[in-house]
């Protein structure tokens, strides 16, 4: 087994450290091997917990790379490479604006988290979704992709990592939490 080396071990700490909204699952999975020498990636998940069977609201992946020799392409020795996905209505879907809105949540949830990064990039996807023959009675669905990575300026991971969860959630349609106020379980009334 290889010895991790220490900018990498800050970086793993400073994840469990992050927090997030109790509406998000974070698991760890299994991370690209041929992206960097050192990786580590999480899957997100957010349900609605007041609907029945408790459908999926957005799921996302995020995954730090470290190269302890730099990358001239990251302009550094760490990477974040993300993605989002999230159903929308078919009015926001259809919106031409929506992939500048989703590039602006990622903007602005770095900020907020006063993550500081360099050499951000991504593309965001519209995906529309029809069904034929067979499956024409299921309704037309539009989907929002985000792809997305940029470089952490040093290793601590944790701001980085709150700040895309928030993102995650912001693409549930969840609304955002203000500083000091923690959100209430939802309670399901019968």
């Amino acid at each position: 087994m290889r010895r991790l080396p220490g900018e990498f071990r800050e970086a793993l700490s400073g994840l469990r450290r992050a927090r997030h909204r109790q509406e998000i699952t974070l698991d760890e999975i299994p991370a690209p091997g041929r992206l960097a020498p050192f990786a580590v990636a999480l899957a997100a998940e957010v349900h609605d917990p007041t609907a029945e069977g408790r459908p999926e609201l957005a799921t996302g992946r995020f995954v730090l790379l470290h190269d302890p020799a730099g990358s001239p392409v990251w302009k550094g020795t760490f990477r974040v490479v993300t993605y989002i996905r999230a159903s929308l209505e078919s009015d926001l879907g259809n919106d031409p604006m929506v992939g500048a809105v989703a590039w602006t949540w990622l903007v602005e949830a770095l900020e907020i988290h006063r993550a500081r990064y360099t050499e951000a990039g991504g593309t965001a996807t519209r995906v529309l979704s029809e069904s034929f023959g067979g499956l024409a009675t299921r309704p037309d669905t539009i989907d929002i992709e985000l792809r997305a990575s940029w470089t952490p300026e040093g290793p601590d991971s944790t701001d980085h990592l709150e700040a895309w969860a928030d993102m995650v959630c912001a693409f549930a349609g969840l609304p955002p939490v203000p500083d000091g106020v923690t959100p209430l379980p939802h309670i399901r009334r019968n």
